[in-house]
């Protein structure tokens, strides 16, 4: 894992309160219950204020952003 994968598990994993998701960065996020709507925000914030990354709630669909690889792909896709 690199220092972004690593920083972003750690934002997850803190956010959410659940270290599993270090573990298991494809499980689904939401069907798990590990981050709800409001916990979602709350991540992109997190990541704005990390990365200098912003994404939009409404820019994404939930299915883009719903497991950890996911919000990783899309945090580095626009560093």
């Amino acid at each position: 894992m690199n220092d972004i994968d690593e920083r972003i598990v750690a934002l997850v994993a803190d956010i959410s309160g659940e270290d599993e998701v270090a573990e298991e960065r494809d499980l689904d996020l939401f069907e798990e219950r590990i981050l709800d709507s409001m916990a979602a925000i709350e991540l992109l914030v997190a990541i704005k204020d990390e990365f200098g990354v912003s994404i939009a709630p409404t820019e994404l669909d939930r299915e883009e952003m719903n497991t950890v690889n996911k919000i990783i792909a899309r945090v580095k896709e626009r560093l």
